[in-house]
């Protein structure tokens, strides 16, 4: 029994060192991208610097699928691949990194007791999403046992009525039932669920404020040192175009994040999830039978949210959810 029980404890050990030597890889395809990408995007403001701000998006727009495209082939010619996590910590590490160098310099103390501050706090947000409980549902509670012994639309059409069921969805990213499922998140590693929605969004709000503050930053040292009025990319210093193309790949960030903030903020308002919005023809209790007009052969399903109870009552159910 001492034999079989050091044989299974030095397996444990070997297959823990099998993750996390293969997270280090993941850790380390990632900062390589990081650097690649960014210093891929100061290209574009040391090669065109007297083009037009919407033209330095588009070009690195451009850009970035480049690098996209790069690191695919990358993973199919070696096996490895990035971790989508470490990719945001990264670059949330590599413009502190060029503000602490470069933008620093021209901002007032008080703005960078600011922005230091929404860096840490993003940074420990960060740490605590990758960690959180979406509201997983454990085989020895009541509400998986309920799953499991009951057909799927039998499930789906009492949750309504049954607190333990209510909004359960299944995660095929992560082979679990979370409770009030709204997507899997690969940026953050985890589900947004009932327990963490409201983390997701304290931190989805920290990145836009975040990086909305870079921009400023970023802008007033371009203007303190008229970066962009050279007209000779033979002119333009390294870390200048740093700053530029940091600031353009934060404008980015802020143009496709206040979309999804905004959407988000419209599903708080009227209680749905995005699962249930893409999918809702999967869940009985989203669809509503339509009776067929004469010369028609079939019932035509439409869409009703039986969740929604008003935008303060549904304000109110965010904010403080039913367990």
């Amino acid at each position: 029994m001492k034999l079989l029980g050091l044989e299974m404890r030095g397996f444990a050990d070997q297959k823990n060192c099998k993750v996390l030597s293969r997270l280090l890889i993941r850790c380390t395809v990632s900062c390589i991208f990081v650097f690649v990408a960014q210093f891929a995007l100061s290209a574009v403001p040391r090669f065109f610097p007297a083009s037009s701000l919407l033209t330095h998006l588009a070009l690195s727009v451009l850009v970035l699928l480049a690098v996209v495209g790069f690191g695919r082939c990358i993973k199919r010619l070696l096996g490895v691949r990035a971790s989508a996590p470490a990719l945001v910590f990264f670059n949330v590490l590599f413009i502190w990194g060029v503000y602490m160098a470069v933008v620093r310099q021209a901002i007032s103390p008080l703005m960078d007791i600011i922005f230091n501050g929404e860096l840490v706090l993003l940074i420990i947000g960060l740490c605590s999403i990758l960690s959180s409980d979406p509201g997983l549902v454990s085989q020895g509670s009541s509400c998986f046992d309920g799953l499991v012994e009951s057909p799927v639309t039998e499930v789906e059409a009492n949750y309504e009525s049954s607190d333990s069921l209510r909004r359960v969805r299944y995660c095929r990213s992560c082979n679990a039932h979370i409770k009030g499922f709204d997507h899997h998140c690969p940026a953050f590693g985890n589900c947004i669920g009932q327990k963490n929605y409201v983390l997701f969004m304290v931190l989805l709000v920290g990145f836009v404020i975040t990086e909305a503050s870079y921009i400023a930053c970023s802008s007033q040292f371009i203007t303190e040192f008229r970066i962009l009025d050279k007209t000779g990319w033979e002119e333009t210093s390294l870390s200048g175009n740093l700053v530029v193309s940091t600031m353009i790949f934060s404008l980015l960030q802020v143009l496709w994040q206040g979309v999804f903030l905004g959407w988000h903020v419209y599903c708080v308002c009227f209680n749905i999830k995005t699962d249930e919005w893409i999918n809702w023809t999967k869940y009985p209790e989203f669809q509503l039978p339509v009776q067929p007009q004469t010369g028609q052969s079939f019932t035509e399903m439409r869409f009703r949210n039986p969740y929604d109870k008003g935008v303060l009552c549904n304000v109110k159910e965010f904010l403080v959810p039913k367990e």
